[in-house]
C-alpha cells in the first residue's frame, strides 16, 4: 500500500522554490502553488460537468481575490528597519 505522503504528493505537487529565499517569498510561493492546485480542480470538476462554468467562474474569481490579499500582504509592505545591534 502507497504512504499516505505519497497520495499527497500526487495530488498536490510542490514544485522546489528557486527565488530570493525570504519568509514573505516563501509564504506567498506557497500560497501561489495552492491557488495553482485548486485552480486546476476547478477547471476540471467544470470540463467533467460537475460544477457549472458560473460556479467555476465565481470559485476562481474568490480565489484570485485571497491571492491579490496575500501579496498585498506579504510582498508589498516594506519590511521594517533592524537596528545595527539586532543584526548580530
Amino acid at each position: 500500500m502507497a504512504e499516505p505522503s505519497s497520495k499527497d504528493d500526487f495530488l498536490n505537487p510542490r514544485s522546489p522554490y528557486w527565488g530570493k529565499v525570504t519568509l514573505p517569498n516563501l509564504a506567498f510561493n506557497a500560497n501561489l502553488q495552492e491557488f495553482a492546485s485548486r485552480v486546476s480542480y476547478i477547471c476540471n470538476l467544470e470540463t467533467g460537468g460537475k460544477i457549472s462554468p458560473d460556479d467555476a467562474y465565481t470559485q476562481i474569481k474568490g480565489l484570485w481575490k485571497e491571492l491579490k490579499e496575500s501579496k498585498k500582504n506579504l510582498l508589498d509592505v516594506v519590511p521594517p528597519e533592524l537596528p545595527p545591534e539586532e543584526l548580530d
